[in-house]
């Protein structure tokens, strides 16, 4: 996840929120309401976190108005070619591989549109939001996908504490169980993106790209991935879970037990990958996504944003934060034991915001995607496909 935000293809979007989690509805907007941290929705990606100091590929820089990737003479331009460089000596890859694969790569001036900044701001909908998402086709779709892969789906509740109705949820919102994966090749959106972004003022970004292209290389050295004929979104986002080639290669399950992963063919592999990557970014078994609790009036003023929580129960009951169920104990690894965190909604165009409590597990999903509005939006959906087929729900 990127802006990170979580690129997924621009077909994908939507959800609805869930019962369980005691929430304040239409209350009025507080002025200092905390940004939606993903921007644009749908634009964050499985694995795009920034890697660390030292894994990351320095060389290479990004010209936006320039499109090819070749000097006139066929080699590959200057900072193409340190770059290429630096992959081989930090990625353990040949030389001539890594050469031969960004010679291959093509500028594509569709991943470039896609990606510049938007001319003019976009007001935020959570309504709007979540109704792209939480809606009878999903559901139904859905429903159908449960039902086909239910002894996968329970295996990986049971592996990774998982919820099967979270997971059904993220593939939905992501492609809709596969229908819309992406057509682009990925070696090209990544290339386009790492070394031509077209936000200059947005030079992180373009390093986010490069990482994942040397993550691409690797794994087509590996034998991992075809990086030649690899598809996905136009940020390289790939299969059903719509993972970056990072989240391929660091959190990705062979779900099927056949010796490989295969995000495009297999829901199997799609299944576990999207459970271990949750675990892995701090999903605990057991909690809901979202606390029942019900929040002041001044909620607003609560929310600090990020992707990690940071309140203590006892510092949001003397704010003024009141379980639904007062009398009922705290249990041992229930919700009040870990840390929280207080969650915005906004709809600007109708002055208005929710507020949630969320949990680690919702803190989770921001890892996923990092909008809060998509982290939401995959929990209401998973109540929603819970309440259909009995059980596994998010709350």
């Amino acid at each position: 996840m990127f802006k990170p935000a979580r690129i997924l293809q621009v077909a994908a979007l939507s959800l609805s929120l869930a019962g369980c989690a005691s929430t304040q509805t239409a209350a009025p907007m507080a002025p200092n309401i905390a940004p939606d941290p993903a921007g644009r929705p749908g634009e964050a990606a499985a694995g795009m976190n920034p890697p660390a100091e030292s894994t990351s590929i320095k060389a290479g820089s990004s010209v936006p108005r320039a499109e090819g990737f070749l000097s006139a003479d066929g080699r590959l331009k200057p900072d193409i070619q340190a770059y290429a460089q630096e992959v081989s000596q930090r990625r353990g890859v040949p030389l001539g591989h890594v050469e031969s694969l960004l010679r291959a790569a093509q500028y594509n001036a569709t991943a470039a549109k896609l990606m510049a900044p938007h001319p003019a701001r976009i007001r935020r909908s959570w309504v709007t939001y979540k109704n792209r998402f939480v809606e009878p086709v999903r559901i139904k779709a859905g429903q159908e996908f449960w039902a086909a892969h239910r002894a996968r789906l329970d295996a990986a509740a049971k592996e990774y504490g998982v919820p099967p109705s979270v997971i059904v949820a993220i593939i939905g919102v992501e492609t809709i169980y596969g229908r819309h994966t992406g057509n682009f090749r990925v070696l090209d959106a990544l290339a386009t993106l790492g070394f031509r972004y077209p936000d200059s003022s947005r030079p992180e970004r373009s390093q986010l790209f490069r990482d994942q292209l040397a993550d691409l290389i690797q794994l087509d050295h590996e034998k991992k991935i075809d990086a030649l004929s690899a598809t996905g979104s136009f940020a390289g986002a790939m299969g059903l879970p719509q993972f970056m080639p990072g989240s391929l290669m660091r959190y990705a399950a062979d779900g099927d037990r056949d010796g490989r992963i295969d995000l495009h063919g297999s829901p199997d592999d799609a299944i576990a990958s999207v459970a271990r990557f949750l675990r892995l970014h701090g999903w605990v078994p057991g909690l809901p996504v979202f606390a029942p609790v019900t929040l002041p009036a001044n909620a607003g003023t609560l929310v600090k944003g990020g992707l990690y929580p940071t309140y203590d129960w006892r510092q949001l009951e003397a704010l003024g934060v009141r379980a639904t169920h007062p009398a009922q104990p705290a249990q041992a690894g229930g919700w009040r034991d870990h840390k929280l965190g207080v969650v915005d909604l906004i709809d600007e165009p109708r002055k208005q915001a929710e507020y949630r409590l969320g949990t680690p597990n919702f803190f989770a999903i921001t890892h996923y995607n990092r909008s809060y509005f998509y982290a939401s939006s995959v929990a209401d959906l998973a109540q929603a496909l819970a309440g259909k087929m009995g059980y596994g729900g998010p709350n």
